[in-house]
């Protein structure tokens, strides 16, 4: 059975118990619906010319708080380290399931000065920007959702136990408490006029593995993370989630390899591709937009539900996308979905999609899409690109990119390269000069590029450098199925304690300080003169 297939059966199995919606009416609303709210005095839509002025302000007041951290780890780590100038630096994480999750947390882990004793303790204080697709979306909302807490406290207050249970099975011995809230979540969602498709059922039962709170963190929201206390302090990087879209309005079933890469973070959402080339505001996702205005002045929020977002960014129902699908050989599970997505209709094509309403709809900058009432968004890694590299090809800030590759592209569910090689390929096709040399597939196996920390762009000013850190058999063997839904807590513990050592090089002597090298070599400074072996070490160009 497909991986599709598979979690239409736990999606089925979790809302199998009869429903009574007799009360939806005389109840609360959920947080869960959006609902309507005041509109902005300025449009609601901006040309993609750079960075909104509020990502400037937080990315501005970070990077001064994120140089002392480098600072204080350059000087633990090499004392004759220069630090008078200093990059800024970003940390990408790769899909792949829980996989993604679980390693990127330990190589989190092994950066943060709070949980860890490597030698790369204390780099991510000095991250500014943060990403994540697929995957690695559910870590970064898990950590940002949570305000930011440590992976030990993450890990022993909420994955061992969240994981180790069925992903049907949310709250656990609650579970029919859970079903019953969820479903009255996407009720409510859908009485206010949005109608529901797949994604929102997978993105609420993810939140209860992920996100604290009442019913599964239902009242977090993307533009909220805003208030947070690390957040308003700067005491965190700038969190990015990814996704790609879907020209179902054309007929496409699933994203082509040039597929509009869309960006989901606090402030906005949006792309820079040229067939949409604009933003809106986060906070007022779900409003029907025309030509930059709210049509009969009508603002929505709320539609920025994390969970919602972490499941678009995840999403991959529309594996299975035909004209019609036919879901019938899955017993009852055509009839529940419908009951689940409480519209009563056949399964259709659109509930595949993670679907938002187009906020670029009559927008003369968006050509792509300008026509079109709806967007239909799909997990990022589905047009080859797992690595959420793309944000940062658009924001010539950012000096140096660490990026955690945890694909499955080998038969035993490691990475080759063709991932960050695709970026590449996608990146020289749309004059993205930003973009590091990256060899083909062939290069990386060959060298053993897959299986060891590699510096990309050491040689270039005019390009992103990127650490590459590709998951690897450390400690653990840490090539799990994509499709493995359930992880004990020593399968849990594992794959963390194992992505610490892919952060690390498993303990390597001199990783630390050829990280340092790597780090500094963009700010045009004199490095010590060990850093010539590390650049012949770890140096791909």
């Amino acid at each position: 059975m497909s991986f599709v297939c598979s979690l239409l059966v736990l999606l089925a199995s979790a809302f199998a118990l009869p429903q009574d919606h007799s009360l939806t009416n005389v109840r609360a609303l959920s947080p869960y619906a959006p609902v309507t709210t005041t509109c902005p005095g300025s449009s609601l839509v901006r040309s993609a010319n750079g960075v909104s002025s509020s990502e400037s302000t937080y990315v501005q007041q970070r990077e001064a708080k994120a140089n002392v951290a480098l600072t204080a780890w350059l000087h633990k780590t090499n004392l004759s380290f220069p630090t008078k100038n200093l990059p800024v630096v970003a940390l990408a994480s790769s899909g792949g399931g829980y996989r993604a999750l679980l390693t990127g947390a330990g190589v989190i882990q092994a950066l943060d000065g709070r949980d860890s004793n490597t030698s790369l303790s204390g780099l991510f204080q000095g991250l500014t920007y943060q990403a994540g697709l697929s995957g690695g979306s559910w870590l970064l909302s898990s950590l940002a959702g949570n305000n930011w807490p440590t992976i030990t406290s993450l890990k022993t207050s909420l994955w061992e136990t969240a994981f180790a249970e069925s992903l049907a099975d949310p709250d656990g011995a609650l579970v029919a408490v859970a079903d019953a809230a969820i479903t009255g979540d996407i009720t409510d969602k859908a009485a206010n006029g949005f109608a529901p498709t797949l994604t929102d059922p997978w993105g609420r039962l993810l939140s209860y593995q992920l996100l604290k709170g009442v019913d599964g963190g239902v009242s977090t929201r993307l533009h909220q993370l805003t208030t947070y206390s690390n957040f308003t302090s700067q005491n965190v990087p700038y969190p990015i989630i990814t996704s790609i879209g879907v020209n179902t309005e054309t007929g496409q079933c699933t994203p082509a390899a040039n597929g509009t890469q869309y960006e989901l973070h606090p402030y906005e959402f949006g792309s820079w591709d040229s067939g949409v080339s604009a933003f809106t505001s986060t906070q007022y996702l779900g409003t029907h937009v025309l030509n930059g205005a709210a049509v009969n002045g009508t603002c929505y929020t709320n539609y920025d539900n994390l969970g919602y977002v972490l499941g678009t960014s995840s999403n991959l129902f529309n594996e299975v996308c035909i004209s019609n699908p036919d879901l019938s050989s899955l017993s009852n599970i055509t009839t529940i979905l419908s009951q689940l997505l409480e519209v009563g209709h056949q399964i259709t094509t659109r509930d595949e999609y993670a679907v938002y309403p187009n906020p670029f709809q009559g927008n003369a900058g968006s050509p792509l899409v300008n026509n079109q009432t709806e967007l239909s968004l799909v997990d990022g890694g589905e047009s080859n690109q797992n690595n959420p590299i793309w944000p940062f090809l658009h924001r010539p800030n950012v000096d140096v990119l660490l990026v955690n590759d945890n694909s499955a592209d080998t038969s035993t569910n490691y990475p080759n390269g063709s991932e960050i090689y695709e970026t590449f390929v996608q990146a020289q096709a749309q004059g993205l000069s930003r973009m590091p040399t990256i060899p083909p597939v062939s290069t990386f196996v060959n060298e053993g590029l897959n299986t060891r920390p590699t510096f990309f762009g050491c040689n270039t000013n005019s390009t992103l450098t990127i650490l590459y850190l590709p998951n690897y058999n450390f400690t653990t063997d840490s090539g799990v199925s994509t499709f493995k839904l359930q992880y004990s807590k020593q399968d849990t513990d594992a794959l963390i304690a194992n992505g610490v050592a892919v952060g690390s090089y498993n303990g390597n002597s001199t990783f630390g300080e050829c990280v340092g090298c790597a780090l500094l070599k963009k700010t045009d400074v004199t490095l010590p003169s060990a850093c010539q072996e590390c650049f012949e070490s770890f140096c791909f160009n």
